[in-house]
């Protein structure tokens, strides 16, 4: 698996340790901005080499994909509760239904930085915007319109949230637990184009590159494929007549 530490990521690493040394020097729980899912790796990654225990992982509902990293000192029980995340329901007519880009320009126009916005959440008739202040308190007073269309905007969410995503199901067999038999099962493409992708850097493994043909997978890997999206394995069957593997698989729709 490629190792890449690039500068942006070496900065990331070294907030990591300021926010640790706050924690140990004055006992109070940190929390990081929101990160997507390969900052998230990386501080998964750092929090283990360091042995640090106390931390959690929130985006505001079960399912998020963008989270806070809250670290907590000894005494204090990581929980859900203290993370400051707080949401806004926009609600809008159907046939005026926003895409997601549309609603993230929208917030960008606002000037709310996009480290201040979690996961955004679309419904037919309503969307759900996680957010961390001050873009909370900005978004409640200033957003009206999304494009052309009024919106309303409340604080708080609804009884029931929109699915931030839907699974498909891929099912059949493969040769090996190799990372190009995957990539080119999920892909319905060859092995030999699907090594082309591994090769030239187009395929993440739990959000790493990954450049090695031969990378072992298992149940639960994430496999983030340029150009044909998000899969994840979902069980490993056992061996056909003719020692293939059964797999079950996944894309994020």
């Amino acid at each position: 698996m490629t190792d890449k530490c690039d500068k942006e990521e070496k900065l990331f690493c070294d907030h990591l340790s300021d926010m640790l040394r706050d924690v140990e020097r004055n006992w109070t729980a940190r929390f990081s901005f929101f990160l997507d899912e390969r900052q998230q790796a990386l501080a998964s990654r750092f929090l283990a080499r360091s042995g640090f225990h106390q931390s959690l992982l929130y985006g505001g509902y079960e399912k998020a994909g963008r989270r806070l990293l809250g670290l907590f000192p000894d005494y204090q029980e990581p929980e859900q509760t203290a993370f400051p995340i707080k949401a806004v329901t926009v609600s809008y007519r159907p046939a005026d239904k926003p895409r997601h880009p549309d609603i993230l320009g929208t917030l960008m126009g606002l000037n709310v930085k996009r480290e201040l916005v979690g996961d955004i959440l679309l419904g037919e008739e309503y969307a759900v915007i996680f957010l961390l202040e001050p873009a909370y308190t900005l978004v409640l007073n200033e957003l009206r319109k999304i494009g052309r269309a009024g919106v309303r905007v409340e604080g708080g969410i609804p009884a029931v949230l929109p699915e931030p995503y839907t699974l498909k199901p891929i099912g059949g067999t493969v040769s090996s637990l190799r990372l190009d038999c995957l990539v080119a099962f999920f892909t319905n493409l060859s092995r030999d184009k699907a090594s082309q992708l591994i090769r030239s850097g187009q395929v993440s493994v739990n959000f790493f590159e990954v450049e090695e043909l031969s990378y072992s997978v298992a149940e639960g890997d994430i496999f983030s494929i340029r150009g044909y999206g998000r899969f994840v394995l979902t069980h490993v069957g056992g061996l056909s007549q003719k020692g293939r593997y059964h797999l079950l698989g996944h894309q994020y729709i």
